[in-house]
């Protein structure tokens, strides 16, 4: 099995621990784009591109092997490149995307609070999610302002900043906090202990994962551990090192590097 990941960064991270997890046989291509992000300021055509480009590089480092499984673990890259990426791969390859877990959310009780990046909060993606999945509870939106890029950089100092920020703008009484964007799910720890109280997280991670092996279908175990190989805009690369503060980064650091990876 062999699956390919597609984002600016390490917010991917998550989303492929899980899938480790969940087959730990399989190869996982982790197509990284370190020169043009981040693509949450981009205008659509150019995230589309960079999607469309990232994926096209990684099922083409296969060595002839296909590729079972192309996933998103990007909400922006998910809003605005799903439907090209699924004209250029689908039906011979599934997409799978990452949509933030509000129904979920709202499903087990408000008051929720989502978090995500400022533009998702004021876009009409999210407005509609929250209209569709959440009709009758409290939701409040809050602008995590700046968390994207502390959790890209894994400076500890920022990432106190923008989750103290967040966190100061949820309210109390909040049952659940939704996670809207991936790259707060490798933060999950300083999120709960900066909430002080009790407010269940929802993150997408497990879902997405879950999501790709339904879609990949019924395949045997491999008969070897899973490999994990990583682009950093087309060209071989290894793990950020910011990849390897984060509990999801030194998991997926432990399987056996693809043959002709960097190392």
């Amino acid at each position: 099995m062999r699956i390919v990941l597609v984002d600016s960064g390490i917010g991917m991270l998550s989303t492929a621990a899980a899938l480790h997890a969940a087959r730990p046989d399989a190869d996982l291509v982790l197509s990284m784009d370190p020169d043009h992000m981040p693509w949450g300021l981009r205008a659509p055509e150019q995230v589309i591109a960079r999607a469309l480009a990232g994926a096209r590089a990684a099922c083409a480092a296969g060595d002839g092997n296909g590729v079972d499984a192309v996933v998103v673990p990007c909400n922006t890259a998910s809003v605005h490149g799903l439907a090209d990426l699924r004209a250029e791969f689908e039906p011979r390859v599934p997409v799978v995307g990452t949509v933030p877990p509000i129904k979920p959310a709202a499903a087990a009780g408000g008051p929720i609070a989502v978090w995500s990046t400022t533009a998702t909060t004021h876009s009409a993606y999210q407005r509609r999610l929250i209209e569709t999945f959440a009709a009758g509870v409290e939701v409040t939106p809050v602008a995590c302002v700046g968390l994207a890029e502390a959790v890209e950089s894994a400076d500890p100092r920022l990432i106190d900043e923008a989750v103290s920020y967040a966190a100061e703008r949820t309210p109390a009484n909040v049952r659940g906090v939704v996670l809207g964007c991936t790259h707060y799910d490798l933060v999950g720890e300083r999120i709960t202990a900066a909430l002080g109280r009790r407010a269940r997280l929802f993150t997408a991670a497990d879902a997405v994962a879950a999501q790709t092996l339904r879609r990949i279908g019924d395949v045997a175990p491999g008969d070897r551990p899973g490999r994990v190989s990583v682009l950093a805009s087309g060209r071989p690369s290894r793990l950020p090192a910011a990849a390897l503060t984060y509990p999801a980064g030194r998991a997926l650091a432990t399987a056996a590097p693809a043959p002709g990876a960097a190392r």
